[in-house]
């Protein structure tokens, strides 16, 4: 490495590490690394070009760090990194970086998790040579309709950002444009900057400028006031209004804002999976879940609302019960939302805003507002009825546990004990399964940042690597990553991360043989859970009907370098989290492995799911199936009204 004046010689690895270590983030004056560090994996692609610059940098004296981890599965590191991302309320994320061909493509899962999700992460996959003149090299593909093309392109749909870097010169725009879009709340989500191996490792004369240290403020765009005027009066007007709380909650700091809406003017929340915790868990406006997965209070709340107030959310299909959760028929949206496409869904009012200031001057234009006393009585009838079946859920009674085999216990009762033995601030993880929804009627959340569940893409194996991301973007808690037997099989490998780090991760290992959650769900479509169940195939049938696998889950987190708890009841459970919560901090993960039955169910939400049941069959299932869908479609609606009437 080589300086003139103004100037400094450096690889294009060099120069990406080198800028990456000096780029920061700010909000209402506080700063932060935006980047935590580099997770990787090398190979033929970014060995010598990103790796021996991240060597290099860790070697270095005086300059930046950019710490690198090594992980195990390129979509796993995409998922510690969104996961950290999301735990500092996407102020602060990782860079991934990847090999050539299977490796930067196995980041593809990741990057659309990121996007789905609006949370920043950046992508370096490496590339084949820019200048082909070894082409074609090993795990290259080939077009023969296009000789530019190369597997990092299928990056492009699902980035926010997306450059390749052929020349050195280019360097400064794409990173400058990758920097731009991961700290924009707007726009974020993954950021692909394709790098080729040769380009790599190139060396060039960069402006010195280029590695100055960099602010980029995050901004809380505020809210028009005729827009805020408008919301006010529609929420007037309203006798029965319901708040729909998002992800976007958490990611402003918006939750004291909430609370002072909501407390000022009586009316509800229900929250999202990403919104979960907007408002702690004994608010007397906190209704819980709602939509599919949602509490009967927050679901029956929703149905009778002729305003609902949209706080931060994308209004996915779980969220709005795919369009039947809303259903009085003069229903109108109004919705706060920093991103415009979002804000503009459900032919909502549109309140273009960051979420805490929108909520603030929304409180204030509401001063003297508040719900008739009825309906606050109304709230807390049915959250008590509510809260009694949670309760009947963590503590089932002695005729549904009687029924259960030796040493099986619930789900409701897994999680129960994890609710009631962590910590206030300790954070549960989970992803996908039937747990999600479990968890976003049943657990009760005591802190803002307590609850982390992965519900935008519901991506298996997320859990674990999400974990870990949590686990590093917040020490000083515990974290429970729950999860089933059918999405641990996915991405077990980061056990060795974490254990390579030190990082105490306790991972409640729930095993009921197969796929509970599609089990369930093709049960109730008519399907019979059909491949669903985790059993050889049947001699004498030829199905995959025979006995069930003999697969020893807790030697396999054993041989991964975990600590292991196997748990055979309910005393065994509860004093194996007491033993797991005492255990060092810098002990590594302990997975504690227990079984549960998949036929005992959470109580019910008494909302929908639109799945498309076969409308042709000889299966009577199924045609049973199709009837009940049919029903349950007659209640779909396309929210069109306009949600300022002229007519008025």
């Amino acid at each position: 490495m080589t300086s003139t004046a103004g100037t400094v010689r450096l690889t294009v690895g060099q120069a990406v590490v080198r800028f990456l270590a000096n780029q920061w983030s700010e909000r209402d004056g506080r700063r932060q690394k935006l980047f935590a560090g580099c997770l990787g994996i090398f190979g033929h692609g970014n060995v010598a070009g990103i790796g021996q610059a991240l060597l290099q940098n860790e070697l270095a004296a005086g300059e930046e760090r950019l710490p690198y981890v090594l992980a195990r599965n390129e979509q796993a590191m995409v998922h510690t990194a969104v996961a950290y991302a999301r735990q500092k309320d996407r102020l602060q994320t990782w860079a991934c970086t990847a090999s050539v061909g299977p490796g930067s493509t196995n980041m593809l899962t990741g990057a659309a998790l990121a996007t789905v999700n609006r949370l920043p992460v950046l992508l370096l996959p490496s590339g084949t040579f820019a200048t082909r003149v070894a082409g074609p090299v090993l795990q290259e593909l080939e077009a023969p309709y296009a000789a530019d093309l190369t597997v990092n392109d299928a990056f492009r749909p699902l980035s926010r950002f997306f450059d390749r870097v052929s020349r050195p010169e280019q360097l400064p725009s794409a990173l400058l444009g990758a920097m731009r879009v991961l700290t924009d709340p707007v726009e974020t989500g993954a950021v692909t900057v394709a790098l080729p191996q040769d380009v790599q490792a190139e060396a060039f004369d960069w402006p010195v400028e280029l590695f100055a240290e960099r602010v980029w403020r995050v901004a809380r765009p505020l809210p028009e006031a005729v827009d805020i005027t408008g919301a006010a009066a529609l929420i007037r007007s309203a006798r029965r209004p319901f708040v729909v709380a998002g992800g976007g909650v958490h990611y402003s700091g918006a939750e004291d804002a909430l609370r002072a809406f909501s407390e000022a003017t009586g009316i509800p929340v229900g929250e999202s999976q990403a919104g979960k915790g907007s408002l702690p868990h004994e608010h007397p406006q906190a209704m819980g879940a709602v939509g599919s997965t949602g509490t009967t209070a927050a679901n029956a709340l929703a149905g009778e609302a002729d305003v609902v107030i949209g706080v931060g959310t994308r209004y996915g299909d779980f969220t709005t019960a795919s369009r039947t959760a809303f259903q009085n028929p003069g229903v109108r949206f109004v919705n706060i939302n920093v991103a415009r496409f979002d804000a503009g869904k459900l032919s909502g009012l549109l309140v273009v805003a960051d979420a805490r200031e929108a909520l603030t001057a929304l409180t204030a234009a509401m001063d003297g507002y508040a719900v008739h006393p009825a309906y606050r009585d109304r709230q807390a009838e049915l959250w008590r009825d509510w809260d009694a079946r949670v309760e009947t859920a963590h503590n089932p009674p002695s005729e549904i546990t009687d029924a259960l085999a030796d040493g099986v216990l619930t789900q409701g009762t897994v999680l129960g004990c994890v609710n009631e033995l962590s910590d206030p601030r300790d954070v549960v993880v989970c992803a996908a399964g039937s747990m999600p929804g479990d968890l976003h009627k049943l657990w009760r959340v005591r802190d803002r940042k307590s609850y982390h569940v992965e519900y935008g893409f519901s991506c298996m194996g997320y859990e674990i690597p999400g974990g870990i991301g949590v686990r590093l973007a917040d020490p000083d808690r515990d974290v429970f990553v729950l999860v089933g037997d059918g999405s641990y099989l996915m991405m077990p490998t980061e056990l060795v991360t974490a254990v390579q780090e030190r990082l105490k991760i306790i991972v409640v290992l729930v095993q009921n043989h197969g796929f509970h959650s599609i089990g369930s769900l093709s049960e109730s479509l008519g399907s019979q859970r059909f491949g669903t169940a985790y059993r050889f195939r049947n001699d004498a049938t030829g199905r995959l009907d025979g006995e069930r696998l003999p697969i020893d889950l807790a030697a396999n987190a054993r041989s991964l370098g975990a600590t292991v708890i196997e748990a055979h009841s309910r005393k065994e459970l509860e004093q194996a989290i007491r033993d797991a919560k005492a255990a060092p901090a810098d002990g590594g993960p302990i997975v504690i492995h227990v079984e549960t039955d998949p036929t005992v169910h959470a109580p019910d939400s008494e909302s929908w799911w639109d799945v498309p049941v076969s409308q042709v069959s000889d299966l009577d299932t199924t045609r049973r199936a199709h009837d009940a869908y049919t029903a349950h479609k007659a209640a779909q609606r396309p929210y069109l009204a306009p949600a300022e009437r002229t007519d008025q």
